[in-house]
């Protein structure tokens, strides 16, 4: 903590929103104490509607820090709460604070830094490192279990860094993990000889933009040289043996290898497309013998020579045992090695993993401790791929170890032999749901295919059985096609039955559009609404009337924490529909990021700054107003504020929040939940819904009372929200004292970045979309259309002209030309003036004529400046928004 700042020492002339935290005169910035961090400047786009990815909505698994990969300690779970931490900046000073939530889709860590109270997004390319400084504990494991010593293993290892500026830090780790993301250390809290060290860890995060090489553990030669099974100048010469085969071309390899056939020639190239370079680059550097300038450099101009991992090459030369290289990997890495030849492995480890399955991967199921099971495979490079594979067949998390075996295989099928689960034998209901004539790579369409043949080989198709709900593939089928709609952002899962041997037609709602993905024989039709039904607890025997009912995916696919809201609709000839809508715990997006203008993004800021007041988002059903609001609470999502939402359903979740869902089957209300808040010390309220003139009231109320209410309406514009709760019965001076802001919001959707073509505009199609915005403004607009013009031309232009934006279509958008969705917004501030007018009554006319001269822009408007600025069409602009 030697170059801590503390606040007094903080730039002030870094914040990017000095005018918003006025109100806490108390709340110096803290973005400065990164010191060479770059301000946080809006992306391009949030001021002018610029393609922007953060504007997706996204529906993720929630993040979970990672543990230690060793059995001693507890599973990942959920940040639920706020966590203390450390950031260090790119120049490593460091400062202490809060982490909020961690949204990795986004690369954006939601920090506060006291005494600040808002919550800033502090993007991975702007620090260092974040440690979690809470101490991770190990569990407590058993004395008498047998296998304690393997279980309690934990490793001390070495680690060092190369940043991206040069600088080299180090330390120690128990374990690490590394993912697409960065590099997740694990720091002991005692020194690694200290007596009272009892296994506790801190959770150390270092994004993979902050350091260019990572190193962990004694370098392998070393390793080998301690272990007597090389000499130092045996290493020396295989790294010059090394070097010299990366010089060799491709071609040359094979031909050593002796690899002659086309076949040969596409196996070894792929295997070559599938070494990790980290991996190969790790081998290379760990000796120190080659720099990393000269590894990067070659790897640019090979892109396709993987050249062989120094341990493998070391093997071949003759220099040491592969056993020898095993155990110095073993040392490195901070793995046991466990003899399979001896170990016994656990019946129940063994029935976890389908014998066709763990042949293929070449993993040794051993043990399963604390919902964990621990597998022995002998291959490092593939640990990773294997543990994910793993992880997904048996539905549980994986600890890895390293194998010692003579023949794995033989291992293998003396153990599977010995419980009989050889030859497509199944022992379990969990290894029952994966068909054994299916590998655990295979897709949808692989699986859609195997059923047709099935149907085709059949003699009589007349004759064809019904396929049960329990049947295998069918299993597979439905699970992978859930998981595959949640990784493609689809909404909605929509399932048609159609009569005779017509085929059962899967349709997925993706950016408000439908699109087939894919259709099954007509015997799969009752069996996947009834195995639809069983999952979700509803009556497969009632098909006469609609039912709705929820499924936790996690129950039937444990790693993938998906809830879906399914409905069935019984349609003609007794068939019934089954639409399912994903309910992923999505993260809030980041306020700067969801494509607000310039004026609406720092209006929305400073109101939901105000300690009290009412804050309305309207618009129609999925237009993301939810999103939106949940944005906005993360803007002052911080441990002093209480914080209680009531919705229906709870769809977005974040740290901190206090989180109701409604249910009116039972009275549970808006307006109920909204009177249990106030008696609970609220300081913030968020509303899912006003959906009658009780819950208006109550909300209103609230505002009154010293609270800030954030809700959604479902009204066309935000002129009109006004006049429709005034419609509801409230007085109009409490409801004007208590407003503060109204926005609406539509989404569109996004044209396609990969594939957008831009062309000058002509002057008559400036002219229409000048006239256009100009006619929401009436007879008196408060601004000319010169002046707009001229601000189109400065945001907009190139050339001296303004552009226009089209996408064609290509491979990444399903050549729609649309990808992903953008917003449109009409922000209403209550000014003074406004104000009157809500108190006297009067209508949306005279309150939107009233806003558009305080600043305000339509939707239509904000539409038209994200079509020049190549976000979306004027034909999906005007199909959303009235003129």
């Amino acid at each position: 903590m030697a170059n801590m700042l503390t606040p007094l020492e903080w730039d002030s002339s870094l914040t990017t929103r000095p005018e918003h935290l006025r109100s806490f005169e108390d709340a110096p910035t803290v973005r400065a104490g990164l010191d060479e961090l770059p301000e946080l400047p809006l992306p391009k786009g949030a001021l002018t509607g610029a393609p922007n990815d953060y504007t997706d909505k996204l529906a993720r698994d929630p993040f979970c820090w990672p543990t230690p990969p060793y059995a001693s300690y507890p599973l990942a779970t959920p940040q639920t709460d706020p966590m203390p931490c450390e950031v260090v900046g790119r120049n490593a000073k460091q400062m202490t604070g809060r982490l909020t939530f961690f949204v990795p889709e986004e690369g954006v860590a939601h920090v506060q830094m006291p005494p600040a109270r808002t919550t800033m997004p502090l993007r991975f390319d702007q620090f260092q490192s974040l440690t979690l400084t809470t101490p991770l504990r190990p569990v407590a494991l058993a004395k008498s279990d047998p296998h304690a010593g393997l279980l309690a293993h934990r490793a001390h290892s070495s680690w060092a860094l190369r940043l991206a500026g040069g600088a080299e830090t180090v330390g120690e780790t128990i374990g690490h993990v590394e993912t697409e993301l960065g590099l997740f250390l694990f720091p002991p809290c005692f020194d690694a000889d200290d007596a009272d060290d009892d296994g506790s860890v801190t959770r150390m995060f270092v994004p993979r933009s902050a350091y260019t090489h990572f190193e962990i553990g004694s370098r392998i030669g070393e390793l080998l040289v301690e272990l007597n099974s090389a000499t130092a100048l045996q290493i020396e010469q295989a790294v010059d043996a090394q070097a010299n085969m990366r010089s060799a071309k491709l071609g040359d390899i094979l031909v050593t290898r002796q690899l002659v056939s086309p076949q040969q020639l596409l196996d070894a190239i792929e295997r070559q497309a599938k070494m990790p370079m980290v991996r190969i680059g790790e081998a290379l550097t760990s000796l120190g013998l080659v720099s990393d300038g000269q590894l990067q450099e070659a790897l640019a101009q090979q892109k396709n020579d993987r050249s062989v991992p120094l341990g493998e090459l070391l093997v071949r030369m003759g220099v040491v045992s592969r056993e020898d290289l095993q155990l110095a990997l073993a040392r490195k890495m901070g793995y046991p090695l466990v003899d399979l030849d001896t170990f016994p492995a656990e019946a129940e480890a063994l029935r976890k993993l389908s014998y066709a399955v763990a042949m293929k991967l070449k993993v040794m199921p051993l043990l399963v401790r604390d919902g964990r099971l621990v597998i022995a495979l002998d291959d490092p490079a593939r640990r990773r791929a294997a543990v994910e594979e793993v992880e997904f067949s048996a539905s549980m998390k994986v600890v890895p170890v390293l194998a010692h075996s003579r023949s794995i295989e033989a291992v293998l099928h003396d153990a599977y032999e010995k419980i009989g689960a050889i030859g497509g034998k199944s022992a379990t209901i969990e290894e029952a749901a994966i068909p054994l004539n299916f590998d655990m790579g295979d897709t949808t369409d692989k699986l859609v295919e195997t059923l047709e043949k099935e149907n085709l080989a059949r003699v009589n198709p007349a004759d064809e059985k019904p396929i049960e709900q329990s049947d295998n593939s069918l299993v597979r089928l439905l699970n992978n096609m859930i998981i595959e709609a949640h990784k493609d952002g689809v909404s909605d899962i929509h399932i048609e039955s159609y009569p005779g041997r017509e085929k059962i037609r899967i349709r997925f709602r993706k950016d408000g559009a439908l699109r087939t993905y894919l259709e099954l024989p007509p015997n799969y039709r009752n069996a996947m609404i009834a195995r639809i039904k069983i999952m979700c607890d509803l009556d497969i025997s009632e098909k006469r009337k609609p039912q709705d009912g929820k499924m936790n995916f996690a129950k039937f696919v444990a790693q993938h924490r998906i809830e879906l809201r399914v409905a069935t609709i019984p349609t003609t000839g007794g068939l019934e529909d089954v639409v399912m809508r994903i309910l992923a715990s999505a993260k809030p997006i980041p306020l700067p990021r969801i494509g607000l203008s310039e004026r609406n993004l720092a209006e929305l800021q400073r109101v939901v700054e105000r300690p009290y007041g009412m804050v309305l988002c309207v618009g129609p059903t999925g237009s993301g107003k939810t999103t939106t609001l949940h944005s906005a609470l993360s803007h002052i999502n911080v441990p002093e504020r209480k914080i209680w939402t009531a919705e229906d359903p709870v769809e977005i979740t974040q740290p901190g929040l206090r989180q109701v869902q409604v249910n009116p089957k039972i009275d549970w209300t808006f307006a109920k939940a909204l009177r249990a808040f106030l008696r609970a010390d609220p300081d913030v309220i968020m509303v899912g819904e006003i959906r009658d003139g009780e819950t208006a009231g109550m909300a209103v109320e609230a505002s009154l009372t010293g609270h800030l209410v954030l809700s959604t309406l479902h009204t066309n514009s935000a002129p009109e929200t006004v006049t429709r709760l005034l419609d509801m019965g409230l007085d109009p001076f409490n409801f004007g004292d208590s407003l503060l802001a109204v926005l609406a919001q539509r989404l569109v959707r996004r044209l396609c970045t990969q594939c957008r073509k831009t062309r000058a505009a002509t002057t008559e199609e400036a002219d229409e979309l000048l006239g256009d915005y100009m006619h929401a403004f009436g007879d008196e607009p408060p601004i000319s259309r010169d002046d707009v013009l001229a601000v189109w031309m400065q945001r907009n232009s190139r050339d001296g002209r303004l552009m226009l934006h089209h996408s064609p279509g290509c491979d990444a958008c399903g050549n729609t030309g649309f990808k992903g969705r953008a917003g449109l917004h009409e922000l209403m501030v209550v000014s003074r003036e406004l104000r009157r007018l809500v108190q006297t009554g009067a209508r949306a006319e005279a309150l939107q004529h009233c806003a558009l001269h305080d600043g305000m822009r339509t939707l239509r408007q904000d539409g038209i400046d994200k079509v020049l600025a190549g976000v979306t069409t004027i034909e999906e602009v005007r199909a959303t928004s009235n003129a």
